[in-house]
């Protein structure tokens, strides 16, 4: 066998080795589908050297994984928690149950929880609509602070609405939470039990874990712990406007709609938040919109490249993270298959492969 069919073979089987039993997401060489290995490499050793800390990074391009890595100990088979990244799957289930008739984006929060609300609630909170949860304009000045010897809902319904629900933007974790409790209110089931056989058991996403509040509603804006494959089929499924194997999971109206810009959250054009915010999901700059979450959880979906890239980490620099990503991973894109370099797969897997976590961020 020749040197280059050697190292292509090497490289799809260890590929494959990674990702146990169930595989949906196919495997190819980066040039077969027009990424550079040279480029790949050189973003993956810029993140080790410049962000503290990855944890691993995943590069699908037209449906097929080309580069995969993890930093030991961390490994393809181990979860990782998703922090606000769990939000893009929450409103994942809005959309589902929107499309089964159970709400719409214009029904009244106050009016699924009558009873949870102030005596006296304001006008504005009266005013509240799903949609406002979703963007995140809800009214609010400060987030809702959850205890445990309380109800969150009532909690939430509790704090002042001092602005007009649709006018002021204020990233608010609480309204994320109360967007899984209208979805169990409305379909009897959590969220993790609702997203089950509608998005988890069909992309393959095996074993989720996500807790609850003492309420028993799925926590929705954060604890969601997925492995990084499970991120990149996620972002593929968006990718594919919703579509799996030939089946629509998720409208492609709802698709739409969450990852467009519905309303403005600033107007620096340098920053990667400060491109507009859709439905629990941020826009990017280069065309691009991503979930996220806290301390470098990504999941970027870049339509302009059909291309997905799915990244754990532990920084406190989610921009210096962006930033290698179009600095150093957007050149890697070619419009056509490259010419085989099985030199550079090989150095590609040779650096893969010597990863290690550096010691924890000082908090």
């Amino acid at each position: 066998m020749n040197p280059s069919k050697l190292v292509s073979v090497i490289f799809l089987a260890i590929c494959q080795a990674t990702q146990g039993a169930n595989v949906s997401l196919p495997r190819s060489l980066p040039e077969a589908q027009g990424v550079s290995s040279a480029d790949i490499r050189a973003f993956v050793e810029a993140a080790n050297r410049q962000i503290s800390t990855m944890h691993s990074f995943m590069l699908v391009r037209h449906g097929q994984v080309v580069a995969e890595g993890w930093w030991k100990p961390e490994a393809a088979e181990k979860p990782h928690v998703m922090h606000s990244l769990s939000k893009s799957f929450t409103s994942t289930a809005v959309g589902l149950a929107i499309a089964d008739g159970k709400l719409s984006l214009d029904d009244l929060v106050f009016s699924f929880f009558p009873e949870e609300a102030p005596a006296e609630p304001s006008d504005k909170l009266k005013a509240m609509r799903v949609r406002d949860l979703l963007t995140m304009t809800t009214g609010n000045e400060t987030e809702a602070k959850f205890t445990s010897d309380k109800s969150w809902v009532q909690t939430f319904l509790a704090q002042p609405v001092p602005h007009k629900p649709g006018t002021h933007f204020l990233y608010n974790t609480s309204g994320s939470h109360m967007l899984s409790a209208i979805v169990r209110k409305v379909t009897g089931e959590t969220v993790l039990e609702y997203l089950k056989p509608r998005l988890f058991e069909p992309l393959g996403i095996q074993e989720p874990e996500w807790g609850s509040s003492p309420q028993g509603n799925t926590f929705g804006g954060w604890g969601l712990k997925i492995r990084t494959e499970d991120i990149a089929k996620f972002g593929q499924l968006y990718l594919q406007k919703g579509n799996w194997n030939g089946k629509q999971l998720v409208p492609v109206s709802w698709v739409e709609q969450a990852t467009a810009k519905q309303v403005s959250n600033g107007s620096d054009p340098t920053k990667d938040w400060d491109q507009g915010y859709g439905f629990q999901f941020w826009r990017c700059r280069h065309g691009a919109y991503r979930g996220d979450g806290a301390n470098g959880q990504f999941c970027i979906v870049l339509p302009e490249e059909d291309a997905v890239i799915a990244i754990t980490a532990d920084t406190r620099d989610m921009q210096a993270e962006l930033n290698v990503v179009w600095d150093k991973l957007l050149p890697a894109f070619h419009p056509a298959p490259l010419p085989p370099n099985s030199d550079e797969v090989a150095s590609l897997m040779q650096t893969f492969g010597g990863l290690e976590v550096r010691a924890p961020v000082a908090r």
